[in-house]
């Protein structure tokens, strides 16, 4: 009986080792190493792959210029918001990754893809549900207002874990498009070790790349999340596929987020907005009404920002509470939005506007359940900050868009005109925005036609101003 191969490998980026290391040498990380049992076996080659042209053939080098390429084409779902994070539809032979926390809807967003693509054949296949569970989710994704509908005729499903067995099924079906759910579920022959161990991820997710790009068949995985929020399995999984995607959101709220983290066939920065219904993921078209709660009185410490997630212009509301702390050290917590970044917005009004906010409590919330990295809130959450310091609301219909400097200036941000489109088309009767945006030459590289629109636009160059015209 042959001796069996035993190796080490990091489970942060996949590095093998023939012996056990506490700190990895790739990746740097302490204590991250597993040991697994490897053993090659002799299988079968699946029939698309060996009828592939692409390992007979021998490459040689070719100058850019003589390259030629046709447009990639794309296949559009019936959702539009996933449509929009994959940058304009499915592109033939991607992989896409899809990653999220137990429970949030991985599976029933692609599932729901599935039933409601009837002009390609889908295969889903399932290693953690069987064939009832997945018929029972897919009776109560069909039931549109309370009535039934004829979904799912181009669906098939398959509750399979081996990958050897999955291609077997795929050569008979040649479906269109593939959903593995999910990843760590599967196992290849090839590699003698445990289903969701490092070489098994990496095995499996290599045999389906090569799947896809021999048969241009675009592969849809849903991958498990650590602790941490990082997609379980070695970093490479996330180098190795096209397209890495994020289904973030609250359990305890309706809203999802499907964010593009990685995306080699368009924008990395967009985003996808849903609510969870009984009936299955719900798209939200308009993502500005949802974020902004409906106030029948003013509040201090609430202000509305103008942002952008992507193409897409969005208001969201921000919000801050001042407190005198209660002890020695005070409390500086942040939802949604940069704690550092938050420290220096406070360390700015202190300096150069006088604020005494060191021994205050301060909490920012950003509503509805989402992160913002955008510069261009800076100057909301400022006048949040200060209108619950004072505890003076800001006036209703005003909104705000602008960068904060280190010395208190108001700096210009990119794609201003669409942040006032959205602003105005919700009905705010004013915003904030920095002078230098009108600057012939500045980041727009072109001067704004202010006659054009009948929300009022504030131009401001310090915070300084902003206060005196807020606050008087």
């Amino acid at each position: 009986m042959a001796k069996s191969k035993v190796a080490y490998f990091c489970q942060s980026c996949g590095f093998e080792s023939p012996k056990w290391l506490g700190k990895c040498p790739s990746c740097q990380q302490w204590n991250t190493f597993v040991e697994e049992i490897i053993e090659k076996v002799n299988v079968a080659v699946p029939t698309w792959k060996s009828n592939s042209t692409s390992t007979q053939r021998s490459n040689k080098p070719v100058q850019v210029s003589e390259i030629t390429f046709d447009e990639e084409q794309r296949t559009l779902t019936p959702d539009k918001e996933f449509n929009r994070v994959l940058g304009g539809g499915i592109v033939a032979g991607s992989l896409v990754l899809i990653g999220g926390e137990p429970g949030i809807g991985k599976s029933t967003l692609m599932l729901q893809l599935a039933l409601n693509m009837p002009q390609m054949k889908v295969l889903y296949v399932s290693g953690e549900e069987s064939e009832r569970q997945i018929k029972m989710r897919a009776e109560r994704l069909s039931e549109i207002g309370g009535q039934k509908s004829e979904v799912g005729s181009g669906c098939f499903i398959l509750t399979e874990t081996s990958t050897q067995n999955i291609f077997k099924q795929i050569e008979q079906l040649e479906p269109n498009l593939v959903v593995i759910d999910s990843i760590q579920t599967l196992y290849s022959s090839h590699i003698e070790s445990t289903p969701g161990s490092v070489s098994q991820v990496r095995e499996c997710t290599a045999e389906l790349l090569r799947f896809a790009k021999e048969s241009s068949t675009p592969v849809f995985l849903i991958g498990h999340i650590t602790k941490d929020g990082m997609i379980a399995g070695p970093k490479i999984l996330e180098h190795m596929v096209d397209t890495v995607l994020q289904f973030e959101g609250d359990r305890h709220h309706v809203y999802r987020i499907l964010r593009a983290v990685k995306n080699r066939f368009g924008s990395a920065s967009e985003l996808g907005i849903y609510e969870m219904m009984g009936e299955g993921l719900r798209e939200v078209s308009n993502p500005s009404e949802i974020l902004l709660s409906q106030r029948d009185e003013p509040l201090s410490g609430v202000t509305i920002s103008a942002t952008l997630e992507g193409l897409r212009p969005m208001l969201i509301e921000t919000q801050a509470l001042v407190s005198t702390s209660a002890y020695g050290t005070p409390q500086r917590t942040a939802t949604g939005f940069d704690t550092r970044r938050m420290n220096m917005l406070l360390a700015v009004l202190e300096k150069r506007c006088g604020f005494r906010l060191g021994a205050k409590d301060v909490f920012l919330n950003i509503t509805g359940g989402i992160r913002v990295e955008d510069p261009a809130i800076d100057l909301g959450l400022a006048a949040a900050i200060i209108s619950s310091h004072e505890d003076i609301p800001i006036p209703f219909k005003t909104c705000f868009a602008g960068e904060l400097g280190l010395s208190g200036e108001v700096r210009a941000v990119n794609r201003i005109e669409q942040r006032i489109a959205e602003a105005q088309k919700l009905g705010f009767e004013q915003i904030f925005i920095s002078k230098y945006n009108l600057a012939s030459g500045g980041k727009d590289k072109k001067r704004i036609d202010l006659s054009r629109y009948k929300i009022e636009i504030k131009t401001v160059g310090s915070i300084e101003e902003v206060f005196s015209m807020l606050f008087g």
